[in-house]
């Protein structure tokens, strides 16, 4: 837990789930430069009017001004679980009641009139893109628009979205490696019709899903192609026989799960991952390509929170291994012993990842067992069973 200094005054912060060994904070520079931004008067209308705070990674923006002079409750729009509940956590660390902001998915109706929106700026520029084109309807001549980045993630591609899609746009100074965005809508802007989702047909060396389409949302891991460790994943897959309950752990676009389901129509499946857009991805491409039947469930959580202990046959997973930013095995670690306690005795979790990661020191570690099931240069296919 940290404390973030604004002239509002101060609000402790953490990431979520907390993790005394994670050194990260809940901002960066770039929140701040923001809000130092606000502060000085330059974004926040007097009037009431509709705020809304988009991609705002742990709550950090949301909850300052929620305990600032905002005039109605601020909206946040956030693809990531863990961020809304990060949220959640921070406004009950403040003394804030939940009802105090408004929090809605990338998937949700956006509010139909925006008179501030803030935007911090995210890694994937796809779902800056989609965000963007679903936002552009609700700003009108009048709304304040300022996005916020760190240098490093602020590209021309990033200014000419803005410019295409809302309108004019500059940037500020460096400060601290960060910086802001102040684009002026234009309402005569027309510009094109948003490209998300993303369908394409599968390559011919993924078993059963060659030629099948999977469908991509924006902000999902490898959008507009399939990633070579999924890839390397599915031609190695367990050939298992006969009802089981197989999870998907961190299914991005569903492809891993929905393979199970072609190869073995008696499995049911569960497709599980902290962004909404991966889950929509996920059940798109199950239902256009699974066997009529099928059995499927789709949730968006922390890791396997939402299953029983001892419920689960398979987990297949394939982490992720940055946070952000930030490089970490936080959620790795999380993913593998949180799929420890739903396998049942004699269950499987299956890994790919890079070779260099090590995953099989921690598997040995949780489970008593790891073995090498498949493995080429980069990337390794790891098996540990419960006992």
């Amino acid at each position: 837990m940290n404390r973030l200094t604004t002239s509002w005054g101060d609000v402790s912060l953490a990431r979520f789930p907390e993790d005394p060994r994670d050194p990260l904070r809940a901002w960066d520079a770039a929140d701040e430069y923001l809000l130092r931004h606000l502060q000085e008067g330059e974004g926040i209308p007097r009037e009431p009017s509709r705020l809304v705070v988009v991609g705002d990674r742990w709550g950090a923006l949301t909850v300052a001004l929620a305990a600032g002079p905002v005039p109605t409750a601020p909206v946040q729009i956030s693809d990531s679980f863990l961020g809304r509940q990060a949220t959640l956590a921070n406004l009950a660390h403040n003394g804030i009641e939940s009802s105090a902001v408004r929090l809605l998915s990338t998937h949700d109706p956006v509010p139909e009139r925006i008179d501030v929106l803030l935007v911090r700026v995210p890694k994937s520029l796809a779902l800056l893109e989609d965000q963007l084109h679903r936002l552009a309807p609700a700003v009108h001549a009048g709304t304040v628009v300022i996005g916020t980045g760190m240098v490093s993630e602020i590209h021309t591609s990033t200014l000419r979205l803005f410019e295409r899609i809302i309108g004019p746009t500059k940037t500020s100074l460096a400060a601290k490696k960060a910086r802001l965005i102040f684009c002026t809508p234009d309402p005569q802007l027309r510009s094109a019709a948003n490209p998300w989702p993303l369908r394409y047909a599968l390559p011919d060396d993924t078993g059963v899903l060659a030629g099948r389409t999977v469908t991509n949302h924006a902000g999902v891991f490898c959008a507009d192609r399939l990633d070579i460790g999924t890839r390397f994943f599915l031609r190695h897959l367990p050939r298992h026989r006969g009802a089981e309950h197989v999870v998907d752990l961190g299914c991005g676009n569903g492809v891993v799960g929905t393979a199970v389901a072609l190869a073995n129509p008696e499995a049911s499946v569960t497709f599980v991952d902290e962004s909404y857009a991966a889950v929509a991805s996920a059940e798109a491409t199950f239902r256009e390509n699974a066997p009529t039947g099928s059995a499927a469930e789709f949730l968006v959580g922390d890791a396997l929170s939402q299953l029983a202990t001892g419920s689960v046959d398979l987990v297949l997973n394939n982490p992720p291994f940055h946070s952000h930013r930030a490089r970490s095995d936080g959620t790795a670690r999380r993913m593998f012993g949180d799929a420890r306690r739903a396998l049942r005795t004699g269950g499987e979790l299956w890994v790919v990842g890079n070779r260099h990661l090590g995953y099989h020191v921690r598997l040995k570690q949780l489970f008593g067992n790891c073995k090498v099931m498949a493995s080429d240069p980069k990337f390794v296919v790891l098996r540990a069973v419960k006992q």
